[in-house]
């Protein structure tokens, strides 16, 4: 049996609160999981610690058997993570952006040439190929990061709010290529405040509250669990409200 695309155990997290308490996670290879909660709830300080840019107080990450805290290297060539902020060199052109991330990850020229092109492409972009990114629109931007993301070929994908200041036809174009990766056996986790974006592209969805997993299925367990079928905003709203109920009682 094959080892989870990510398997977290025990994880804590403490600023000036604790915000991640004690979290048990489980995400398969080959899924596509949406990571849901109210602002202040811990997911974009999960996602920051399986990527490598944020250490944990206590607990285990592993990325398919990979130990994050004793081979850091080893699990950051596996994954991809794409936050809500592109970081872009304003100064180069997608294409030459593409080609400086490949050459960082060690991949060939040719390799690199191929694959940026195909990601253009796929995102829409291949007509702004040679244009200074220092000109796009914040959309623009975040395709270009997300293609950033992409051409090492991860078997992990990490987004942070994707599709935030993206149009319509963009947003299209991004959750286009993303259950592309999905169907060819990548895994992606995502968090997103647009659940109609996670009610239709999730295979199970993991509520976050207080920095703990409340309840975690696909839609149907969901609506089972509450009792009624619904949308994932009603259950949404009501596994949240019970959960604070709970522990203000």
């Amino acid at each position: 049996m094959s080892a989870p695309a990510l398997e977290i155990t025990g994880l804590v997290k403490k600023f000036d609160r604790q915000v991640v308490n004690e979290l048990n996670l489980t995400v398969r290879a080959g899924e596509f999981y949406a990571l849901l909660g109210p602002n202040g709830a811990g997911k974009t300080t999960i996602l920051r610690m399986v990527a490598g840019l944020l250490q944990p107080d206590a607990g285990t990450i592993s990325v398919f058997g990979i130990d994050t805290k004793t081979d850091p290297l080893a699990a950051k060539r596996i994954i991809a993570w794409v936050s809500d902020e592109p970081m872009v060199y304003d100064r180069l052109t997608p294409l030459e952006y593409l080609e400086f991330v490949a050459g960082l990850w060690q991949i060939d020229a040719k390799t690199a040439e191929t694959r940026s092109r195909d990601l253009l492409n796929w995102l829409g972009l291949a007509p702004h190929a040679n244009a200074l990114c220092g000109s796009f629109s914040k959309g623009m931007l975040q395709k270009v990061a997300l293609a950033g993301a992409l051409v090492h070929d991860p078997k992990l994908i990490i987004l942070d709010e994707p599709l935030t200041g993206l149009d319509a036809g963009s947003a299209r174009q991004v959750k286009d290529v993303l259950l592309g990766k999905v169907r060819d056996g990548v895994t992606v986790i995502m968090t997103t405040h647009i659940l109609e974006v996670a009610e239709r592209m999730a295979e199970r969805i993991g509520v976050i509250a207080g920095g703990r997993l409340i309840a975690e299925g696909t839609l149907a367990e969901l609506r089972t669990r509450i009792g009624r079928e619904t949308s994932l905003e009603e259950i949404f709203l009501d596994l949240v409200q019970t959960d604070a109920e709970s522990a203000a009682a």
